[in-house]
């Protein structure tokens, strides 16, 4: 018997119909003698809906009161899963964040994990029960207020439960067939990764892919939390997200729904999980012949594991900086005592004999306003000329373990975009990543010629996006 923790993202829950599809899936696995822990976050666009109507209501809603209205998207979701579970004749009980035992800071609308204290979880599974919690959500250690954890939180929470339990496997379900080398939607012939590694999933998390949400990945990365994203629409093989361990995973269990539920539910997709169907014996050979060399032997790992782009960043270039030492220093200090969030950062060289350089740099959209004001505010100390921001900028990154031993990544990454008539703005690079800016405009042209250049695409025919996000 194995310790499972499952995670089922908004667009799997988004109805009755899809609630239970998920009993149904849960069940199952109780059925093959597994322990069974479920996460759920709030139906379809519950969240958003939420939103909307704050909005309505007034102008600036207390942080406190947004969480205690947000968090009732994911308590709706568990109850109506447990009812469908229960109304299939196995017990299931259903918890928030807080009888969870998820305690965390007091920062509303962004609070982080301080402690995971699951004794009723771990109670009830012992009792034989599947347990059923709300995701995104805690309890404040000191004021004792209920707490999110931000946009992504449901699957940083099926992550630390999984580590605070010991599971042997967290399943995050979504509405995408697993992890690809690119968006789907951006790249219909995206190919799906068996495997990736979690320095990989982290960097691709980081520059943008929406599959898992960076924070659970680097407490799964931290905790040695295996991760097994799969779509909750299909019963596809998915991707491994873990390190050196050969098969973390419990043998999965064949889903108990009659051929007609498989048909409606699953979009005619029931294959037998532990069979390779032939569209993934063809993906394993593109993987083979895409890390080959003109010998034909096999190279040690697949150059890049995959292309991700993020649309959510801005630009601020801080002209005419005095070009002394201490004054890049200087600017993000007072650019970090707005709380932004620095990605990718140029200095260029000073125009000869004026003594002044320009100081450019990413950050996400939402914070350029706290940015650019805090800039202004210390304009006299930090004696810059002008400042300029720019919305409207793409990033584009490739990733892969296997960069670092191999030259020449960079030289096919470059000529790539440039056959396809992508200028760049800028470039960042690290061990396993190699990241560019350009217009937001030419970012999908960009994603498709790079994903090609490195051989990625996939002979199988278009990838599936079940629910229509990605994610």
């Amino acid at each position: 018997m194995s310790l499972i923790v499952q995670k089922f993202g908004g667009s799997s829950v988004a109805d009755a119909e899809s609630i239970k599809r998920v009993a149904r899936r849960v069940i199952s696995y109780r059925q093959a003698g597994h322990d069974v822990a479920v996460v759920v976050s709030a139906m379809g666009d519950t969240t958003d809906d939420l939103i909307e109507l704050a909005k309505r209501v007034a102008i600036d809603p207390p942080g406190r009161e947004m969480d205690m209205l947000l968090t009732a998207g994911e308590r709706m979701s568990m109850a109506l899963l447990a009812m469908a579970i229960n109304d299939r004749g196995y017990e299931a009980r259903s918890f928030t964040g807080s009888q969870a035992g998820l305690i965390t800071t007091e920062d509303h609308g962004r609070a982080t994990i301080v402690d995971v204290t699951p004794g009723r979880i771990r109670a009830a599974l012992d009792e034989g029960v599947i347990a059923v919690v709300a995701g995104f959500q805690g309890v404040s250690q000191h004021s004792k207020d209920i707490t999110t954890l931000g946009r992504g939180g449901s699957d940083t929470t099926a992550v630390a439960l999984a580590a605070a339990l010991g599971a042997d496997v967290c399943e995050i379900y979504t509405d995408v067939d697993g992890v690809f080398t690119a968006d789907p939607r951006i790249v219909p012939t995206a190919r799906r990764l068996p495997r990736i590694s979690p320095d990989e999933m982290l960097e691709m998390a980081s520059s943008g892919a929406k599959i898992l949400h960076l924070r659970s990945v680097e407490y799964a990365r931290r905790y040695k939390v295996p991760l097994h994203v799969r779509s909750s629409f299909s019963l596809n093989r998915g991707t491994v997200i873990a390190g050196s361990v050969a098969h973390p995973f419990p043998v999965t269990p064949t889903e108990l729904w009659s051929p007609d539920e498989a048909d409606s539910d699953c979009g005619g997709q029931a294959d037998n999980p532990t069979t390779k169907t032939d569209a993934e014996e063809r993906d394993m050979a593109d993987m083979a012949k895409s890390a080959t060399t003109g010998t034909g032997k096999n190279l040690e790992a697949p150059l890049i594991a995959g292309v991700a782009h993020d649309r959510s960043q801005a630009k601020v270039t801080v002209f005419g900086v005095p070009d002394v030492p201490g004054t890049a220093a200087a600017v993000f200090e007072q650019v970090s005592a707005a709380g932004a969030n620095i990605d990718m950062i140029v200095q260029n060289v000073s125009v000869a004999g004026s003594g002044k350089t320009d100081i450019s740099f990413t950050l996400p959209r939402a914070e350029v306003k706290s940015t650019v004001l805090a800039l202004e505010a210390g304009r006299s100390r930090l004696g810059y000329a002008d400042l300029a921001t720019d919305t409207h900028i793409g990033k584009l990154s490739v990733v892969g373990a296997g960069m670092k031993s191999h030259p020449g990544v960079s030289a096919r990454l470059f000529k790539a975009l440039s056959e396809a008539g992508i200028n760049i703005d800028m470039i960042s690079t690290s061990e396993i990543r190699i990241s560019v800016v350009t217009r937001a405009e030419l970012l999908d042209d960009a994603v498709r010629a790079v994903h090609s250049a490195f051989g990625l695409d996939s002979s199988t025919g278009e990838a599936i996006v079940y629910g229509g996000t990605g994610r």
